[in-house]
């Protein structure tokens, strides 16, 4: 718990790298916290990390429905869909471009609709 926490708050300062580690030695250390798999793969995409973070999410999905926690379980479902679409709009954009829209993250992801709070 104590990583999860402390990837929280390095994600809250915009400290992506440090949160993505922290919620990766999170899942390492115990493999069925779900939580921590949804907010790896949230760090990995802020990072444009987004073939990694589609398998982070499927592999909570998948963790999500062995420990019968479901709520987890449908909220990476969702994300993998969103994902999925937002990605899909993306993939023919020229990569500058690509790269100055993910500094305006938040903004973006709003506009698409994926900003789950």
């Amino acid at each position: 718990v104590t990583r999860f926490l402390l990837g929280r708050e390095a994600a809250a300062r915009g400290l992506l790298e440090e949160a993505r580690a922290a919620f990766a030695a999170a899942v390492e250390r115990d493999p069925d916290y779900t939580a921590a798999y949804r907010h790896l793969g949230n760090a990995l995409e802020q990072l444009g990390r987004f073939a990694e973070a589609a398998a982070v999410y499927a592999r909570g999905v998948d963790v999500a429905a062995r420990t019968r926690d479901l709520q987890a379980g449908k909220e990476m479902q969702a994300f993998l869909r969103d994902a999925n679409r937002f990605y899909t709009q993306m993939a023919n954009m020229p990569a500058p471009l690509l790269r100055r829209l993910l500094r305006i993250g938040g903004k973006i992801r709003r506009a698409f609709g994926l900003d789950r709070g």
